[in-house]
C-alpha cells in the first residue's frame, strides 16, 4: 500500500531568488532552513527538502517550528523510500508538545511507516488510535482502509471485511473506493463467501471502468464462480481474463484452471479445444504450452504432447519456464529408464540459470550416458557438475562417483581410484560413501595385479581407448 503527496510545480528558484534579495541581517540561519525546508517540500522537491529540514531539527531543537518540521521530514523521507528514519522522525513529532499536524496526524505517519516496513500489527494499532480519535478528521479514511489491509496481511479476513464495507458504506466516492472494494471481495474469497464476493466483483467494471484493477477482478471473478460451483460462468470468465490479458502474472495459473476444470468434467472434446487454443496463441506464451502439454497428456495424447514440448523449446529455449519443465521431464524419463529421452529432456535443463537445477541435469546427463555405455560421453557430463560452484553437494559426489566408474570401466585405475577415495572420504551419502570405499580397493587389487608377459611372437597389447 503506497501513497503520493500531491505536488506543486516545483519553484525552488524562487525560493533562492527571494533569499538573495534579503539582506543577511535579515535573515538568520533557522528561518533560512525553515524556509527552504517548507517551500522545497510544498514544491515536491524531497531530497532538498529532506536535507535542509535535518539540519534545521539537528541545530535548533528548541526552535518552536521544530516539530512541523519532524513532520515534514518524516514525509519528505517516507516519499524517498527511508522508512525507518520517517518511523524515528513521526515518533519525535508525537512526543512533541503541542504535536504538529491536524488531530492525528502523526500517528497516522507512524502507521503508514510501519505498514510499508510491514510490522503489521503495530501499523494495526497506530490506524486504530486514529479512527477512535477523530473519525471525522482528513485522516479517518486512509486511517480505515489501511486498517482493513493491516487485518488481510494478519489473516485475519473477517475483520478486514467489516472494515471495508465500513469504508465503503462512509466515504463509497473517495479515492480509495475501488482499491477497498476489490479488497472486500478478495477478503470474502479468503473466507469462502463465493455468494457475497461475485456481486461485488460482477458490478466492478461498470462501477469503476477505467480502474486499473480490472484484470484483477476479471481473475478472481472468475475463480471465486468457479468456486461456488457455476463452472459454465466461471470457465466463461477465465477465459476472457486469459483472452484479455495473456500476460498476465495470473494468466498461466487461469490456464492452469481452465484445463483441470475441463479435465474433473470429463468433457474430452473440450480439452481438446483447449489444446488447439492455446497451441493457437499468437503470439504465443510459455505458460499456455505448458498446459497445452498438460492437457495432451491428460488425453494420453503423446503426439500432441511432443509437439507442445518441441514448440516451447523452439520459441522459448531459455525460458525459465521451458527449463524447468524440461527438468521435470527429464526426472520422469530417468525413472522410467528411458536413457535418451533423458539426455534430450536434460540438455534443455542445463540452460538453468541457478546452480543446483543446471547441475542436476548435467548428473542425470551423465548417469543416462552411463547407462549407454557412451563413456566419454557421460565423463564430459560428470565433469561439468565438478565445474558448477554452486552445486549441491550430494549432486557432486554422485557425478564424481560415476566419473569413478567410467575410468574404471575404461581400465583408468588412477583416475577411478582418485575419484572413489574422494567420495569414500567426503560424501555426505554413508550408503554412497560405503560403496566408493568397496571400490577403491577393488581398484587398488587391480593396481597391484601383475601384467602378463604377452607371447614372444604378439605384439604388445594397445592401451585402452579413453586410457591416460
Amino acid at each position: 500500500m503506497q501513497r503520493r503527496f500531491r505536488c506543486r510545480p516545483a519553484f525552488l528558484a524562487l525560493v533562492f531568488t527571494v533569499l538573495s534579495t534579503l539582506p543577511a541581517a535579515a535573515i538568520d540561519e533557522p528561518e533560512r532552513l525553515w524556509l527552504v525546508g517548507e517551500r522545497a517540500f510544498a514544491d515536491g522537491l524531497y531530497p532538498v527538502a529532506r536535507r535542509a529540514l535535518e539540519r534545521f531539527v539537528d541545530r535548533y531543537p528548541s526552535d518552536s517550528r521544530a516539530p512541523e518540521a519532524l513532520l515534514l521530514l518524516g514525509k519528505s523521507r517516507l516519499t524517498l523510500g527511508e522508512i525507518e528514519p520517517a518511523l524515528d522522525a513521526f515518533r519525535r513529532a508525537s512526543a512533541a508538545t503541542p504535536r504538529p499536524g491536524q488531530g492525528s496526524e502523526t500517528r497516522f505517519w507512524e502507521g503508514e511507516a510501519l505498514f510499508r516496513l510491514k510490522r503489521y500489527a503495530e501499523a494495526r494499532t497506530a490506524y486504530e488510535e486514529v479512527i477512535r480519535g477523530d473519525a471525522s478528521s482528513k485522516f479517518a479514511p486512509d486511517a480505515l482502509y489501511g486498517y482493513g489491509w493491516t487485518e488481510l496481511e494478519l489473516k485475519r479476513p473477517e475483520p478486514a471485511v467489516t472494515a471495508f464495507r465500513d469504508f465503503l458504506q462512509t466515504w463509497k466516492d473517495h479515492s480509495l473506493a475501488p482499491s477497498a472494494t476489490y479488497q472486500l471481495a478478495r477478503a470474502l474469497v479468503d473466507l469462502k463467501r463465493y455468494g457475497e464476493a461475485v456481486p461485488i466483483l460482477s458490478g466492478f467494471a461498470t462501477k469503476y471502468p477505467n480502474d486499473r484493477r480490472t484484470a484483477d477482478v476479471e481473475y478472481l471473478l472468475g475463480w471465486a464462480r468457479l468456486q461456488s460451483g457455476d463452472v459454465t460462468t466461471g470457465l466463461a470468465n477465465m477465459r476472457t481474463f486469459v483472452a484479455n490479458h495473456p500476460n498476465h502474472p495470473q494468466a498461466a495459473e487461469a490456464r492452469r484452471l481452465i484445463g483441470q476444470t475441463l479435465t474433473t468434467t470429463g468433457n474430452r472434446g473440450a480439452l481438446q479445444t483447449e489444446y488447439a487454443s492455446l497451441m493457437s496463441l499468437s503470439p504465443p506464451t510459455p505458460d499456455a504450452l505448458v498446459e497445452a502439454m498438460t492437457i495432451a497428456r491428460r488425453l494420453q495424447r503423446p503426439t500432441d504432447e511432443a509437439a507442445a514440448w518441441n514448440k516451447l523449446k523452439a520459441d522459448f529455449p531459455k525460458h525459465p519456464l521451458t527449463v524447468k519443465t524440461a527438468g521435470e521431464l527429464a526426472d520422469a524419463a530417468f525413472k522410467k529408464k528411458d536413457w535418451k529421452q533423458t539426455i534430450t529432456y536434460a540438455q534443455a535443463a542445463t540452460a538453468a540459470t541457478e546452480d543446483t537445477p543446471r547441475a542436476e541435469a548435467w548428473l542425470l546427463i551423465g548417469e543416462s550416458e552411463l547407462k549407454l555405455k557412451r563413456y566419454p560421453n557421460a565423463a564430459k557430463a560428470f565433469e561439468e557438475v565438478g565445474t558448477i560452484e554452486g552445486a549441491d553437494v550430494g549432486t557432486r559426489y554422485r557425478a564424481l562417483a560415476g566419473l569413478g566408474i567410467v575410468r574404471e570401466e575404461q581400465k583408468n585405475w588412477s583416475a577411478a581410484l582418485t575419484a572413489y577415495e574422494a567420495v569414500g572420504a567426503r560424501s555426505p551419502d554413508t550408503a554412497l560413501k560405503q560403496w566408493a570405499r568397496e571400490r577403491a580397493e577393488f581398484v587398488k587389487s587391480q593396481i597391484k595385479k601383475p601384467a602378463a608377459s604377452p607371447p614372444k611372437s604378439a605384439p604388445a597389447p594397445s592401451k585402452p581407448k579413453g586410457s591416460s
